[in-house]
């Protein structure tokens, strides 16, 4: 096992090296200058979308199965999760203040990136014989390019179904033991029936449920942690001016050592800044446009503005409370890392900080177990047809407990290797088909937001 181990890890220091975040941030570029600014010009326009998306659209001729908003939240419920908690804390442990600047400009760029692959999902989505829409990067593959290219989207929905069970499923779930057990005592096995019961009973009722139930639970708890997160910023408000421009400083020069903070060079603020900023917002993975290919619309383009703010949502704003929080309280120079740090910053400010922290790190690891679900399965129905969606979920269900209890080191480098591996496929996917982005775009605006409608394809 240890030789396995070892040949996965230089596997994933390769697959998540600088070549995989040049790419990353080179797709979203291009894509960002390709649309003219586009997502970052509109992104009023996108809001607007989104409350006017809260209800499913009447028009007949809207095709799928939830609203644009959940669509949208379904996509966030896999996103804000570990990342945004225990995530954007480790990259400040290991980048210094700079790394989230480096987030920032992810984010920035990520927002293009996730608003192609909306815009591809929908256009380039099936119906499959249930009668229910699937999309996703191994379907614009599919359906977008010659057969020639067909080999990468079978990579991609391989890649997924193996990686969703590592961070999607298991990690998040013994995330969520770990905070409940160091925080209420709570055997991480207890924990991890509890969250068996009640993923099997969103699960079993399909793309639906989750999104009916990420609509309503994703906004409700980041409202919580970003209130509370504010409270903490306005009883530091006087640190503020002073921590961004440490962030700016720290993004161009080393970081010293203080205190616990080791220090950090500034290619180590870019590297874990920029791979922590992906991880988190997933923008270029090619997970979040499954879920925008289930949403009732007939307007591809439409979709994708409602696409690009998860990027925002997640990275501006959520990261943003957590790095800014432990920077203001000074907490980034104690030592900690990971989830711990960020408790530590919450608790510094406010009473029973560390609990808020463990109960949104709880639901926000929950919600992308759920969300992760809907990844995992629409890939392995790619591979397998939809005979193989009910063996898939009652497994997920299933595995979920072991992860809880058990110790996940092979698995979370197995799963961040995989994760890694799904973004190659779909990062040459949405250059190769940037020309159909570009031109729905065009038209999408030249007319008033009255874009052709897509044309999904029956598998019947």
């Amino acid at each position: 096992m240890e030789f396995i181990t070892s040949i996965i890890s230089s596997i994933n220091s390769i697959v998540w090296g600088v070549p995989m975040l040049v790419m990353i941030l080179g797709v979203g570029l291009f894509l960002t200058f390709g649309l003219k600014l586009m997502p970052i010009l509109k992104l009023g326009t996108g809001f607007k979308l989104l409350w006017q998306g809260r209800i499913p659209d009447k028009d007949k001729n809207a095709k799928g199965e939830i609203s644009p908003f959940n669509a949208l939240m379904t996509s966030l419920s896999a996103t804000i999760g570990t990342g945004n908690i225990a995530g954007v804390a480790t990259a400040i442990f290991l980048g210094g203040p700079g790394a989230l600047f480096w987030m920032w400009c992810t984010a920035l760029v990520g927002m293009a990136t996730k608003f192609a692959e909306a815009v591809l999902a929908v256009k380039y989505r099936e119906v499959d014989e249930n009668g229910n829409h699937s999309g996703g990067p191994m379907y614009y593959i599919k359906n977008g390019l010659s057969s020639k290219w067909a080999w990468l989207g079978t990579a991609f929905a391989i890649f997924g179904s193996i990686a969703g069970f590592g961070i999607g499923n298991t990690v998040q779930a013994n995330s969520v033991a770990n905070a409940i057990e160091s925080s209420f005592g709570v055997d991480p096995l207890v924990t991890g029936i509890v969250m068996m019961v009640l993923v099997g009973l969103v699960l079993m009722g399909g793309v639906k449920r989750i999104g009916d139930v990420a609509g309503k639970l994703v906004p409700l708890m980041a409202i919580f942690y970003i209130g509370c997160g504010i409270v903490v910023l306005a009883m530091n408000a006087s640190e503020l001016p002073a921590a961004f421009a440490l962030i700016i400083k720290s993004a161009f020069t080393t970081t010293a050592a203080e205190g616990g903070f080791a220090g950090a060079a500034v290619w180590a603020a870019i590297r874990f800044g920029v791979a922590r900023g992906v991880f988190s917002n997933e923008a270029g993975l090619g997970s979040a446009p499954i879920a925008h290919a289930a949403a009732q619309t007939n307007n591809p383009v439409a979709q994708g503005l409602v696409a690009m703010l998860g990027t925002f949502i997640d990275t501006l704003i959520v990261c943003s409370i957590t790095g800014l929080a432990i920077i203001v309280t000074g907490e980034w120079t104690s030592g900690a890392t990971g989830a711990e740090l960020t408790s530590n910053a919450f608790a510094s400010a406010i009473p029973y900080g560390n609990y808020i922290v463990a109960i949104s790190l709880s639901v926000f690891a929950f919600t992308t177990i759920l969300g992760w679900s809907l990844y995992g399965e629409k890939c392995v129905q790619y591979l397998f047809g939809v005979k193989a969606i009910m063996p898939f979920r009652i497994l997920w269900i299933l595995v979920v407990p072991l992860g809880a209890a058990g110790s996940l080191e092979f698995i979370w480098l197995l799963a961040d290797t995989m994760n890694a591996f799904m973004a190659i496929p779909n990062l040459i996917a949405l250059a190769l088909l940037s020309p159909v982005v570009f031109k729905l775009t065009r038209e999408y605006f030249a007319s008033n937001g009255q874009a052709p409608s897509d044309t999904a394809k029956s598998t019947d």
